[in-house]
């Protein structure tokens, strides 16, 4: 049933998707390594689904970077992300999970939020659904494809280093 949700959406998702990009059907991520997005390390802030927005990202250590992710609305915390890009095969993946105000897991113990690398660009780094774009030295835009049931958009989250 998850495959044939996918599959559904996943025209919708290509036709509103103005940000973000899929890999085709066998087709295999390029060839990246993290310095190619070190520039995202850093600690930013800004608005989205009505509340403040803000990550943490490390300097590239160990074949990784980690970051932390908390969305705050109505003073109190929504969701939490924990995640990492990591050196794979020649190449990059962005991988999270979500956990709820109380640190209580969305996924399962051993499952994990994949984006895979489509493209990479001097300051801006695609992953399937998920594009990251350095605008200056203090600013950094995140896409995320949202997809429902019934829709996909993507959402802009444009932050500011504090």
């Amino acid at each position: 049933m998850k495959k044939l949700l996918f599959l559904l959406l996943f025209p919708l998702g290509i036709m509103s998707a103005q940000e973000t990009l899929q890999l085709s059907e066998g087709q295999n991520s390029p060839s990246a390594a993290l310095e190619d997005v070190a520039w995202i390390a850093g600690h930013w802030q800004g608005e989205a689904f009505g509340g403040l927005a803000e990550e943490i990202w490390s300097n590239p250590m160990g074949g990784s970077m980690m970051f932390v992710f908390r969305l705050v609305a109505d003073n109190e915390v929504s969701f939490y992300e924990v995640g990492h890009i990591q050196e794979v095969d020649d190449s990059i993946i962005l991988q999270l999970k979500h956990f709820d105000k109380n640190l209580r897991g969305w996924e399962e113990k051993n499952e994990t939020v994949d984006f895979r690398l489509v493209k990479i660009e001097r300051n801006k780094a695609y992953f399937e659904g998920f594009t990251i774009e350095k605008v200056s030295e203090d600013q950094i835009n995140m896409w995320v494809l949202i997809e429902s049931k019934d829709s996909a958009k993507e959402v802009l989250f444009a932050y500011k280093r504090m």
